[in-house]
Order: structure tokens, then sequence, then C-alpha cells
């Protein structure tokens, strides 16, 4: 099979990673107390400026400055979605594309997790979004781990789900 029908797929693979990540985040919220809903959570409310945005909003503002573009405050929830969809999805496609169809379920799934938790700390910290990984705390790390071990597994299952169906 080609690549560009392998990296749709792997797209496609990505936002059910993405989603499903998204809910392991969503449900940690609800444990510890929070009573807004799915959709609500997920769309992130209104931040009033990039500043009070997480960090998909950091970087399309350093990417957007960058380009020479800038970015109305009012247009930081709209970026975090953009890209945090953007980045799970993309990262999904290049890593999918390359390794879905050659790799046992199991790998296929660990190394999409484990890549997307690496590059993450690595992309975030050289942007000065996040600090060194060594810097936090082992409950931050383990959390953001799992959370994108279930990104893994999730994007893996959806590529060979999809890749089945061709």
């Amino acid at each position: 099979m080609s690549l560009v029908p392998r990296l749709v797929r792997g797209a496609l693979a990505g936002a059910a990673g993405t989603l499903a990540m998204d809910l392991v985040w969503y449900r940690r919220q609800q444990r510890d107390g929070s009573e807004q809903s799915f959709l609500e959570w997920e769309l992130g409310g209104s931040p009033g400026s990039y500043d009070e945005a997480g960090p998909p909003a950091q970087v399309a503002r350093t990417l957007a400055g960058a380009l020479g573009i800038e970015l109305p405050e009012s247009s930081a929830g709209a970026a975090t979605n953009v890209v945090h969809w953007a980045t799970g999805m993309g990262y999904a496609a290049v890593i999918q594309a390359v390794i879905g169809r050659r790799r046992n379920l199991a790998a296929s799934g660990l190394a999409t997790g484990v890549g997307a938790f690496a590059n993450s700390y690595a992309v975030l910290g050289a942007l000065g979004i996040y600090q060194p990984i060594w810097e936090y705390d082992a409950d931050t790390l383990r959390d953001d781990l799992t959370a994108h071990l279930v990104f893994g597994a999730a994007t893996a299952v959806a590529y060979r789900v999809l890749a089945r169906g061709r």
C-alpha cells in the first residue's frame, strides 16, 4: 500500500487515540471532583488569554509568532483544540504509516504511546513550554505516561481495524 493511504489511516487512528487519551484525562478530572460534561471539558472552556490556556495553545502562539502572525487572545481556546488534535493525528499518521503494519499490535501501541510521551517532553521542553522532564515529580510523569500509553494502544488498534477494512 502506498504512503498516502497509510498516512490518512494513521491520522484517523490518531483521532481515535486522541479521543481515548482525552477520555482518560476527563475521567481523572471527574474523579477529582469536576462536574463538567465531557464536551465542556473537551472544548476547554474559554480561556481569556494564551497565558491562561494549556500547552497546545502555547505551541500555537509560538509557531504563529515564528511566522510573524499575532493571534488574538480570544483564539486561545480554539488554538488549544486545533493543536491538540492535530498533534495526536499527525504524530499517529507518521508513526503508524511507518510501523503500523510491520509490528505486532502491542509493539505498535507501545512505540506510539512512549514515542508521543517522549516527543512531547522533548519538543515542549525545547520550546520552553514544559520544564525539563527531570524536574517533574513521579506522579505527574506516571499520569502523563499512562495517558499516552492509552493513546498509543487505541491508535494501534484503530489503525489495525482501518487496515482490515481496506
